[in-house]
């Protein structure tokens, strides 16, 4: 990395208030890397070598089982991921790739778990981020189980509108195909979804979303305190 790359990555929140030495060292084991659109960043199955920290960009999270893919989640800068195989010396449960051009620091795995050991304060803070992980899991798996397909999405539009501002109006952060595996339903059953959340007031032309209605569509999807969350992903 250049040394203005470096005093970049010094400000990351990962390492807020971690001592400067153990900032040093997992920086002095780090790559910081540019991936186009579509390429592949972990697979799943293999080691978990790096820790993976998105800088820019937009990476899917996704698994794949015989013929079938699914889309675990999708997240921007900021946001990290394997933070469990990378702590446990486990394998990947999902494989990522990027949807738009990313940068994504790359902190080697066995310099992690090392400074996770001796450094309390980034012990806490990987500790944060997987309850907060383990916390999306029983929210999604909520969602999938007790909701119908409708349901979902109404939601899905719901909290995606409150993360971009409650405008009433907004693009898909990704294409129609992602969103359908997001929402664990396959693309023909998305187009349907679609249509059928009309009588409620909303319209999809492309990607840009209309609510019209927001009472009606509060009504459809009755948002959760224990299932939904104020960001979507």
């Amino acid at each position: 990395m250049r040394q203005d790359e470096i005093e970049e990555m010094r400000c990351l929140p990962l390492f807020a208030g971690v001592r400067a030495e153990h900032v040093e060292a997992m920086l002095n084991a780090s790559f910081l890397q540019r991936f186009p659109a579509h390429a592949e960043l972990a697979r799943e199955g293999d080691l978990a070598d790096f820790l993976h920290v998105i800088i820019d960009g937009q990476i899917e999270l996704y698994s794949a089982y015989r013929d079938r893919e699914t889309t675990i989640s999708v997240i921007g800068p900021g946001g990290s991921f394997v933070v469990a195989a990378v702590i446990l010396d486990r394998i990947y449960l999902k494989s990522a790739r990027a949807l738009l051009p990313s940068r994504v620091l790359l902190i080697s795995a066995e310099a992690v778990r090392r400074c996770f050991s001796e450094d309390a304060t980034f012990a806490r803070t990987l500790a944060l981020e997987l309850a907060g992980a383990y916390h999306g899991v029983v929210r999604e798996l909520k969602n999938q189980k007790l909701r119908s397909s409708l349901e979902r999405l109404a939601n899905w539009i719901l909290m995606h509108n409150l993360a971009t501002g409650e405008r009433g109006r907004f693009d898909l952060p990704f294409d129609k195909k992602i969103l359908a595996s997001r929402l664990g339903m396959a693309p023909e059953v998305l187009s349907r979804s679609i249509a059928a959340l009309i009588p409620y007031g909303v319209l999809v032309s492309g990607r840009t979303v209309q609510i019209a209605d927001r009472g009606a569509l509060n009504g459809l999807a009755c948002p959760c305190p224990t299932i939904d969350d104020t960001i979507c992903a």
